[in-house]
């Protein structure tokens, strides 16, 4: 999930990436600046992993757990 939401991030902000070093030609984005602050307000994937787990909607198994069994 975490890749995912990066790879979009970063397509996203791709479309206004500026290939130039010219100063004069880097502006202050609004919809690039909006879309970096969607992504910033989203809730810590790690943190989501962990509260899933406490909620027993996921589960960790190890697999020589099911070797031995």
């Amino acid at each position: 999930m975490n890749i995912s939401i990066k790879e979009e991030l970063h397509n996203k902000l791709d479309e206004f990436a500026s290939h130039t070093d010219s100063l004069e030609e880097i502006h202050e984005n609004k919809e690039q600046i909006e879309i970096s602050r969607a992504y910033e307000r989203m809730p810590n994937p790690a943190l989501l992993a962990t509260y899933e787990f406490l909620d027993d909607k996921v589960y960790f198994r190890k697999a020589e757990d099911e070797l031995f069994s």
